[in-house]
């Protein structure tokens, strides 16, 4: 067996600053628990802020210091989002603690390429949950760990940190680990010191029956386990079947651009559990929970985003979003998120091609249409379908462009092309007017626009049509040339006009 450990230090304070502003990451942060600093960024540590500090002297060290509760769930959520990536490359992954994720990946190593390949994708894979990993491979879980949590600089080809994937070389790597990477070391580390215990290899050197009297049998239970003496089982993680997460915002959000700095959190926790289930997105739903507004509950907004075409690229997902949240007036700040999809589709990623098809150009056209819907609402956009009528008022319908039906595959097209050519040379205009312009007549009959005469080019082409429904017409069509070039379609009514009615109209205009 081969085993990577995902170690992430920083996770609590990583989750935590993914729901603030640039501007706010840019000051110290720190996260306390029962008064005392547990967690800082780099720019408090700079200003001498420390973990164990109480919270009076950090913020006697840093004025303008941002304090936040360390919240446990949070960290669950963003460690969850962790091992759901994970899942997208072995379905043996568990979790270790609240910072480490484990993962099974002997049965993996062929299918992606290798250990380096597969630590290269899964790297990509985490980045944007935006978290700092330590990665170590080792043939024991508990070995992976230690591994993982210690990460020498210059130790091994895992790009920083210790692996090995044999056994001997583990049992070299361990000898040099500090003894406070087991945790049962943690809790007896003061005495440990004071022994002169500071790595594996000094442990190992005692009476294991003298160790097991003084510090318990689980610190050597620990240790015979990272070293393969002892079995180890796990239990693997599973999927949700749905998505649903929450966040709970630093600071309430007043607009859209704040509102979207914390769905993007969302996002890549949905883009993670998607990669994990091999399934791409349909349709997600972005509810927002605002603040009380004169003792009474705002009732939350929700948001419903739905794709033409299922997809799992965050980049894309973040833009519909954006376009969504620009029309979007909020009833009341906003202090929470939720986000949930309940419908994803089983489909497999698009291959890169190198020549554009058929399928990339209606994926750009779909990309497009899910564009415009998000920015203009369903009811702005549209598309034409035929309808079984010759009167060219009643020839089409319009519907919602929306769904895989907004594409016209590809026989489809062929017959519509094929049909079009059946009809040459007859000529139909791409631009009709909501009603005919009734045009005036000259003396030789011909028609006239804003009094310039109309060349006539082509026709009749005679329409009789809609007795069945009394919306009878008889018309005679014709092409004809304004005097800038521009190409319309008039008709003349074939029966004398009632007394005042025009003889001519005009129809519609070629693009």
């Amino acid at each position: 067996m081969l085993w990577l450990a995902l170690h992430l230090p920083q996770l609590s304070l990583e989750a935590f600053c993914a729901t603030l502003a640039p501007e706010q990451r840019a000051r110290p942060v720190a996260l306390v628990a029962l008064h005392t600093v547990q967690a800082v960024n780099a720019v408090a540590a700079e200003q001498g802020v420390r973990a164990g500090m109480k919270r009076a002297t950090a913020l006697a060290l840093a004025a303008d210091l941002q304090l936040a509760e360390a919240d446990p769930r949070r960290d669950a959520t963003a460690l969850r989002a962790v091992a759901h990536a994970a899942l997208a490359f072995t379905p043996s992954v568990t979790l270790h603690g609240v910072q480490t994720v484990l993962m099974e990946v002997q049965g993996s190593l062929r299918l992606f390429g290798g250990l380096s390949a597969l630590h290269r994708r899964l790297l990509s894979a985490l980045a944007p949950l935006g978290h700092r990993v330590q990665v170590a491979a080792a043939p024991t879980a508990m070995g992976a760990v230690v591994l993982a949590q210690w990460h020498p600089a210059g130790r091994g080809d895992l790009v920083t940190g210790a692996h090995a994937t044999q056994m001997p070389a583990l049992q070299a790597l361990l000898d040099d680990a500090p003894v406070w990477h087991l945790g049962p070391g943690r809790e007896h580390w003061e005495a440990l010191q004071g022994m002169g215990l500071h790595t594996l290899a000094d442990l190992r050197a005692l009476p294991r029956a003298g160790l097991a009297r003084r510090f318990g049998a689980a610190l050597l239970d620990e240790l015979d386990r990272a070293l393969g003496a002892l079995p180890d089982p796990r239990r693997w993680l599973t999927l949700p079947a749905r998505f649903d997460s929450r966040l709970e915002l630093f600071h309430r959000a007043e607009n859209a651009e704040q509102v979207l700095q914390g769905a993007q959190v969302l996002l890549a926790q949905l883009v993670a559990w998607a990669q994990g289930r091999r399934v791409r997105i349909a349709a997600f739903t972005l509810r927002m929970l605002h603040e009380r507004q004169r003792q009474a509950l705002t009732a939350p907004t929700e948001l419903q985003v739905d794709l033409a075409e299922p997809a799992l690229d965050p980049a894309h997902l973040q833009l519909l979003l954006r376009e969504r949240l620009a029309r979007v007036t909020l009833a009341a700040p906003t202090l929470e998120l939720q986000l949930r999809c309940q419908q994803a589709v089983a489909a497999p990623a698009p291959n890169a091609e190198l020549f554009p098809t058929h399928a990339s150009v209606a994926e750009g056209f779909t990309r497009l249409l899910e564009h415009l819907r998000a920015r203009l609402g369903e009811e702005q956009v549209l598309r034409v379908l035929p309808v079984a009528d010759h009167r060219p008022e009643r020839a089409t319908r319009t519907v919602a462009a929306q769904g895989e039906a907004a594409v016209i595959p590809p026989a489809t097209l062929a017959a519509v092309q094929a049909a079009a050519q059946s009809l040459l040379p007859l000529q139909r205009p791409a631009w009709l007017l909501p009603e005919p312009l009734p045009l005036a007549e000259a003396d030789d009959a011909s028609p006239q626009l804003e009094g310039r005469p109309l060349q006539l080019l082509s026709g009749p082409e005679r329409i009789e049509a809609g007795w069945w429904d009394g919306g009878t017409v008889a018309r005679d069509y014709f092409v004809a040339q304004d005097h800038d070039g521009s190409l319309l379609w008039v008709y003349r009514g074939r029966l004398p006009p009632a007394p005042g009615e025009a003889t001519w109209f005009l129809q519609g205009r070629f693009g």
